[in-house]
C-alpha cells in the first residue's frame, strides 16, 4: 500500500515570524542589489544619448534606457510591498513578544503574592505587639533602676532656703574682695619722689585718670 500511495512527510516545525522577517529582509536586499545595478545601467545609457545625434541610433539606446526604467519601477515596487510586509510582521512579532513578557510578569507578581500570603501567615500580630509592650516595660525599668542608682547618699537634710542665704552671703563677701583693689589704690601717695614737694592738686580736680583736668 505504500508503494501505491506513498507516506505521509514528516511535518518540519512551525514557521515562526523571526525567521519570515529574516527571509523577507533578504528578499528585499536582492531586490534592492538589481535596483542598484539598473541605476548604472540607465546611466550609461543617458550618458551614451548626451553624445549621439538625433537618428535610429539614439532612437534604439531610447528604447533600451526605457526597458531597463520599467525594470526598476517594478522592482522598486516589489521592494515597497517587501518593506510593508516586514515592518508588519516586525510589529506582530514585537507585540507577541510584549504580551509574552507581559504574562511572565503577571505570573512572577502571581507567585510572589502567594509566597508573601504563605509568610504571612507564620507572622502573629500580637506577639509582635507583646513584644514591643515588653521592651517598653523593660526600658522604664531600666530607666527607674538609673535613677535610683544615681541617688546619693549620706547627704544632710538642709533647708533649701537657708542654701539659698548661704549662697547670697557668699556672693556678697566675693564682691567685697574683689574690690578691695580699690581700696588699696586710694592709699597710693599722690607726692613724686624728688618733687618740690609744692602742693599737688585736690582730688576733685583730676580725671578719671589721676591726672590734673583741664579747666
Amino acid at each position: 500500500m505504500n508503494r501505491l500511495f506513498g507516506t505521509a512527510k514528516a511535518k518540519g516545525p512551525a514557521p515562526n515570524l523571526t525567521d519570515s522577517i529574516a527571509a523577507l529582509d533578504g528578499r528585499g536586499d536582492s531586490v534592492e542589489k538589481k535596483i542598484q545595478k539598473l541605476d548604472v545601467e540607465l546611466k550609461r545609457y543617458s550618458d551614451q544619448m548626451k553624445k549621439m545625434r538625433d537618428g535610429p541610433s539614439k532612437n534604439m539606446v531610447k528604447q533600451k534606457a526605457l526597458r531597463v526604467l520599467k525594470q526598476k519601477r517594478a522592482y522598486e515596487n516589489q521592494l515597497e510591498g517587501i518593506r510593508n510586509q516586514s515592518f508588519n510582521m516586525e510589529q506582530t512579532n514585537y507585540t507577541t513578544q510584549m504580551l509574552k513578557d507581559t504574562k511572565v510578569s503577571v505570573d512572577a507578581m502571581s507567585t510572589g503574592l502567594k509566597e508573601m500570603k504563605r509568610e504571612y501567615k507564620k507572622v502573629n500580630i500580637d506577639k509582635i505587639q507583646d513584644l514591643q509592650d515588653d521592651l517598653q516595660d523593660m526600658m522604664e525599668d531600666a530607666n527607674e533602676i538609673q535613677e535610683i542608682m544615681g541617688q546619693q547618699y549620706g547627704m544632710p537634710d538642709v533647708d533649701d532656703a537657708e542654701l539659698e542665704a548661704e549662697l547670697d552671703a557668699l556672693g556678697d563677701t566675693m564682691f567685697d574682695d574683689d574690690m578691695s583693689y580699690l581700696d588699696e589704690a586710694s592709699e597710693v601717695p599722690t607726692t613724686i619722689p624728688g618733687s618740690s614737694g609744692r602742693e599737688e592738686p585736690a582730688a576733685s580736680q583730676l580725671d578719671e585718670f589721676g591726672l590734673p583736668a583741664l579747666s
